[in-house]
């Protein structure tokens, strides 16, 4: 279990005696009536209420501003709190622009995006900015938005429409704080052309791409989904070479643990748009960027059936030619992996079985040795329904593996070991009594 952030309690002085009497003698000296400004009342709840807001602040943010907001409060002056606050929030949201990237912030919006451009940004712009860039979320914007009205209708920085009372404020200060003040940390930006840039250039070395990750994981959602879409565009492009390719993988490899729905998304997209397009280099490419990230599961069944038969074709193919013993591992290998993805399809289930099976129990002049421990591992992993298969196959002589099982002793020896490899509660009642023939 996590420990709980402690925060730092902010033990604000007991209001003077002399300052509520003191409103009241300014008041009677001006000749206006008390009641024109906060009560005591207001004032002395509004005082109260602040330590328990204050202490959400970061230490480092608590300056000049919050200070006057606090003297504000202890007079009553609301409106002039509200617009100190206020201010320390537009503050704090630039910093955090600053902190993003200006170069960042200029690649994304495709415009020039210095310094005086921030400041010269009214407060509605730079909320949709932060929006965009996810310094704050939809919840923070809408409610930030909303003290932006309220600010620009009640607070001192402009003639007022009406007056709010110490209940409106604290309302106004907590959301300052919560959506603006209360996290000193922000993303940081990725400077797009030198990613693109360091994706394309040398073979990445180990330190390199971890810093690239961790650049890629600081920043928000919105920029690594589209950096990840870009990686896989990279990835796809068939003049890419080959350490490009390379360091794609290994990018996403990184990242792969914290892909959103929404990189996911997009992602299949992508990959959707190249069969649309009949661009058949790319969507080939495409494929194996799912495979070797282990993402089969996120396509559709009929393209995990053609991943998945290839794969089977290509193994069978090995085994079947010159020199298969030697040969046969890494294929072995490659499928394991695939089968370690997800389900393997329907479609392609009974090729699946039979060639596994195949390899594995040999062909009469012996097995790849090196190829099974991945032989085994696959067996050992048999759905009920792929043991089902396995069991139907052997009993039958117009299938490979029927066929071999019948037709050579060392075979059946090797069968009979790797079906001791199921457990007998994963062996459907409908192939039971065929199961307790081969056992014997």
């Amino acid at each position: 279990m996590n420990d709980l952030v402690k925060k730092q309690d902010v033990a604000l002085p007991a209001l003077p005696e002399t300052v509520l009497p003191a409103i009241s003698q300014l008041t009677t000296s001006l000749g206006i009536p008390r009641e024109m400004l906060a009560s005591d009342e207001e004032i002395q709840y509004a005082w109260r209420d602040l330590p328990r807001e204050l202490r959400e602040i970061p230490a480092i943010l608590r300056g000049e501003l919050v200070a006057r907001m606090c003297v504000a409060v202890s007079t009553g002056l609301f409106d002039g709190a509200m617009n100190y606050i206020w201010n320390a929030a537009i503050l704090q949201l630039r910093t955090k622009v600053r902190n993003f990237g200006l170069a960042v912030v200029a690649q994304i919006k495709q415009s020039d995006f210095e310094e005086k451009h921030l400041l010269e940004l009214q407060d509605s712009r730079l909320l949709e900015l932060c929006l965009k860039l996810n310094i704050v979320d939809e919840d923070g914007f809408f409610f930030l938005d909303q003290c932006r009205e309220v600010r620009n209708n009640f607070s001192a920085a402009h003639p007022t429409l009406g007056k709010i009372n110490d209940r409106e404020f604290t309302t106004f200060l907590n959301r300052c704080i919560r959506y603006a003040l209360a996290d000193s940390s922000s993303p940081k930006g990725v400077d797009i052309g030198a990613f693109i840039s360091a994706v394309k250039g040398l073979r990445f070395n180990a330190n390199q791409c971890q810093i690239w990750v961790q650049r890629i994981n600081e920043t928000h959602d919105a920029q690594r989904q589209m950096l990840v879409g870009m990686v896989h565009g990279i990835y796809c492009d068939p003049n890419t070479s080959e350490p490009a390719r390379l360091n794609a993988l290994d990018l996403c490899g990184g990242l792969k643990d914290v892909f959103t729905a929404a990189i996911k998304s997009d992602l299949i997209n992508r990959h959707s748009e190249y069969v649309a397009k009949g661009e058949q280099d790319k969507h080939t490419a495409s494929l194996q960027f799912f495979e070797k990230l282990g993402l089969l599961s996120l396509l559709n069944e009929s393209e995990q059936h053609f991943v998945f038969s290839r794969s089977v074709e290509r193994l069978w193919n090995v085994h079947n030619g010159m020199n298969n013993f030697y040969n046969e591992p890494p294929f072995a290998d490659r499928l394991l992996e695939l089968s370690q993805q997800g389900a393997i399809p329907e479609t392609v289930q009974e090729q699946f079985v039979q060639t596994v099976l195949c390899c594995r129990v040999g062909n009469g002049y012996g097995i790849s040795n090196a190829a099974v421990p991945a032989y085994d591992q696959m067996i050992r992993g048999f759905s009920p329904r792929e043991i089902a298969t396995m069991i139907r196959s052997a009993m039958v002589k117009d299938n490979p593996l029927g066929n071999r099982l019948a037709n050579n002793a060392s075979c059946r020896r090797n069968f009979k070991e790797v079906l001791g490899y199921i457990d007998p509660a994963s062996v459907a009642s409908g192939v039971k009594a065929d199961y307790d023939k081969l056992m014997r």
